[in-house]
């Protein structure tokens, strides 16, 4: 008798099955995100991945003391910006998405990764669904620097990678990409909702079943999500973002979700001939090319994890020649820069509603962290007065509505930046100034408790 196929709606969000088309989905509320895909039903309900063990028995419950936690086993990826991104490495038997824009460089430094892992005698699996192996070579012959232990493979059907993992039995595998897999069990399309849940399903299965650890390579949509269903970021370990244009010469990695450390930290890169070669200090490279004695440019710090990063706040204010003054930010929140100015109009008095104003992060950073709020400010003001600024000063600190300027995180790490850069007067919230000026003794610091107060310096 012919196996019966049926239609069934899924929720492009978060997974979630229906037999009929929905406007809003159930389960998290979004709205037209049902797509319709054709499924075969299955023989036998598959086994979560906690429930199967060695012997193939379901396991016994056991109390919290008797849990014996052991040290993670991290491999050293010897590329330090994504060992810190990472938490302090690759965990074994961790499942990681990495997602970005094409052509940032997504394939280059998994491939770059793979290179260094097989060079400490792991065996590497490198799985391609996009490219030949000949495309690979070309690749890889750029990049330079693999051994023996590293094996490539051009493969789709996700039965026989799962046949080839088990006969090889490498300690790392990378696939590229997961949209491109092919799962026989569902009778839809490589790259649907359902085909890219299944394939996870199955590689978090192997990761968690044979402690190997996975790269997988995730389309984005051009809203800059990964494409599929969500609950696909939802079954991984970690997920990894390339952020930057990849039309320019930086890149930067960002976790937005980790198991095995902290989602603060981020790792920068700039591309180069050999591939992403990773910058062991942002804030130098951030402020190269910075004009000197102009207006409408300021220095501020912001924090990323652990790391402080010098960003260089540019703005320019001009009449505008319609009724209506346009505003534009980039890098930094469009509704916040909103704010900022209507505080500077009614604290500081400055008639900004007649003009145009434009904000700037240099080097493409995005930062929404409010510790940006006084830089940019100043940087407005700046450009309104047409009066620079002095090239040795930066400034941080919170803004809020009634124009005062509160206190932020890690005020020391950001002040020992700006020494470590040559600059020579660090304007500050009101409430940093007195433990400031007990660790700084050779660095200006300016306390300001408002707006107004930091204006003095134009």
């Amino acid at each position: 008798m012919a196996t019966k196929i049926k239609s069934v709606f899924f929720c492009q969000e978060c997974g979630y099955e229906s037999s009929k088309w929905m406007g809003q989905c159930p389960g998290c509320r979004q709205w037209n995100t049902f797509v319709e895909e054709t499924v075969k039903p299955k023989a036998a309900a598959a086994k979560g991945v906690g429930a199967v063990t060695s012997g193939g028995e379901a396991q016994s419950p056991k109390n919290l003391s008797e849990i014996v936690l052991n040290d993670e086993e991290r491999y050293d990826t010897h590329i330090g910006e994504l060992n810190r991104v990472l938490g302090g490495g690759l965990v074994k038997g961790s499942l990681i998405l990495v997602g970005g824009d094409p052509g940032i460089g997504k394939s280059t430094i998994l491939l770059q990764v793979a290179g260094n892992i097989s060079g400490d005698k792991r065996d590497v699996l490198y799985i391609s669904g996009e490219e030949s192996l000949q495309q690979i070579k070309l690749r890889a012959n750029r990049i330079g620097g693999f051994n023996e232990q590293l094996k490539f493979m051009c493969e789709t059907n996700l039965s026989n990678i799962e046949e080839t993992i088990s006969r090889f039995k490498p300690q790392v595998v990378i696939m590229d990409s997961i949209q491109t897999m092919y799962n026989e069990s569902v009778s839809s399309a490589p790259g649907s909702v359902s085909q890219v849940r299944e394939s996870t399903s199955v590689l978090l299965r192997i990761a968690k079943s044979m402690n190997i650890s996975i790269f997988i390579v995730g389309h984005v949509t051009k809203e800059g999500q990964v494409a599929g269903p969500r609950v696909l970021e939802h079954m991984v370990d970690t997920v990894l973002y390339f952020e930057g244009d990849r039309h320019a010469s930086y890149r930067i990695l960002r976790a937005v979700k980790n198991r095995f450390g902290s989602t603060n930290e981020i790792g920068v890169f700039e591309m180069q001939e050999k591939g992403l070669v990773e910058v062991t200090n942002p804030s130098e490279f951030m402020l190269d090319g910075r004009p000197e004695g102009a207006s409408g440019s300021i220095v501020t710090c912001s924090v990323e994890g652990t790391r402080p990063i010098l960003i260089e706040v540019q703005a320019l204010v001009t009449r505008t020649n319609f009724g209506f003054p346009r505003r534009q930010a980039n890098g930094t929140d469009y509704n916040r820069v909103n704010l900022l100015m209507a505080v500077l109009e009614k604290r500081i008095g400055l008639q900004m509603s007649d003009f145009d104003a434009y904000v700037n992060l240099a080097g493409g950073m995005k930062v929404a962290e409010p510790s940006l709020d006084l830089g940019i400010c100043l940087a407005l003001v700046s450009s309104f007065k047409n009066k620079p600024i002095s090239d040795d000063v930066i400034a941080f600190g919170e803004v809020g509505l009634s124009g005062e300027v509160r206190s932020v995180s890690m005020g020391e790490s950001r002040v020992s930046e700006a020494k470590k850069l040559g600059f020579k007067t660090c304007i500050v919230p009101k409430a940093l100034e007195s433990k400031l000026k007990k660790t700084f003794k050779d660095i200006e610091i300016i306390g300001v408790s408002s707006v107004a107060d930091a204006m003095k310096i134009l």
